[in-house]
């Protein structure tokens, strides 16, 4: 079984949830249930080894819309947020994180030797990661507080405008070129996180955004879930350019399970095919090259294929890349390596990145 460290997954988001319908979210993590798609024995089962755990702050406005006639379609962008209410959630989830932590459930990691660890001793290596910044101020007071608690990761946006940049739509067909890029805050953010060794996530980010980030980070190019526009074109996935640019920077694509950002009628439809999946890395691949691609699952905030249906699965998706030819060595630097590798260099630890022997 080959270990994975995922580079992104909502489940502090569902933990959240169900805290708040009266649910105790280390037990249903720790124990295991019957919905979504992470807990630990779910995880154990299917070689997840850990991965980027993300503060969301969701949009309750947020309606996706139908695909007309010719099955296109184009949800308008949600609506920008308070940061009071937006920094209150996300402070009760990374509460969740904490609590995990010292309840032994899981770790929360911020070097990769202590990832390491964790897949040595079988326990969940979570980091913690932040996906949108409604919850920072522009001042950028509140990074410095969420980083002592563990933060390494975060998108400057999700599908929605903040005060740092600008968000994609979810919108089929469509180019992610669908408006401006960085604020003049959102530039200051680039700067401080390259300072702190706070990785930089483009995922949700328009295309103009992409190129203020890469002109302006001293980091790899990180896509954490996101796949190919060239297969599936939807705003959300990656063009041939940028994935150029991953692959110039020596970053990171993670494959998203969500299957509307794998399917070629990009139809929300968990009757999808592994091979849907395999045939995403495969491009991947192609124009990056196997040391920049990762997996990025986006488990417990989106549909996903159903043979694959949740954390369980993984090897399924790691045995249909084997049988279509990727070495032991080539699924090593996909399911972990090549992420190890990159929040290495993100978080400034050097020679940090030996080969793993899990």
């Amino acid at each position: 079984m080959q270990s994975v460290f995922d580079g992104h997954n909502d489940v502090l988001l569902r933990l959240w949830h169900h805290e708040r319908d009266g649910a105790d979210p280390i037990a249903e993590f720790k124990d295991g249930i019957s919905s979504g798609h992470i807990d630990a024995p779910r995880a154990k089962a299917g070689g997840l080894a850990g991965g980027l755990c993300a503060i969301y702050i969701p949009s309750g406005d947020l309606v996706f819309a139908d695909p007309d006639r010719n099955g296109h379609y184009a949800t308008p962008l949600a609506a920008p947020l308070e940061r009071a209410p937006s920094l209150d959630i996300a402070l009760e989830m990374a509460a969740i994180a904490l609590r995990l932590d010292r309840a032994g459930a899981w770790k929360l990691c911020r070097t990769t030797g202590e990832i390491r660890d964790c897949m040595e001793k079988g326990i969940f290596a979570a980091v913690m990661h932040m996906e949108g910044c409604e919850a920072i101020d522009a001042d950028l007071v509140a990074l410095e507080t969420f980083y002592a608690a563990g933060l390494r990761s975060l998108g400057p946006v999700w599908s929605r405008n903040n005060v740092f940049a600008h968000g994609v739509p979810f919108a089929y067909p469509s180019s992610p070129d669908t408006g401006p890029g960085l604020t003049d805050a959102g530039f200051a953010l680039v700067r401080e996180c390259n300072r702190l060794g706070i990785l930089i996530d483009l995922a949700h980010i328009t295309e103009k955004g992409f190129w203020d980030v890469a002109k302006t980070s001293d980091q790899p190019l990180v896509a954490s879930h996101s796949n190919a526009h060239a297969l599936t074109p939807v705003a959300r996935n990656l063009t041939d350019k940028q994935l150029g640019a991953i692959k110039e920077s020596r970053g990171i694509v993670g494959l998203n399970y969500a299957t509307a950002m794998l399917r070629e009628d990009a139809r929300s439809d968990a009757n999808t095919p592994i091979e849907a999946m395999v045939r995403h890395v495969d491009h991947l691949v192609s124009r990056v090259g196997i040391d920049c691609v990762g997996l990025g699952s986006d488990f417990d905030g989106a549909t996903i294929p159903e043979e694959i249906s949740d954390a369980a699965g993984n090897q399924k998706l790691i045995a249909a890349l084997r049988n279509v030819g990727y070495a032991e060595a080539d699924l090593v630097k996909l399911c972990r390596e090549n992420w190890l590798r990159i929040l290495a260099s993100a978080w400034k630890e050097g020679s940090a990145t030996r080969a793993s022997q899990y």
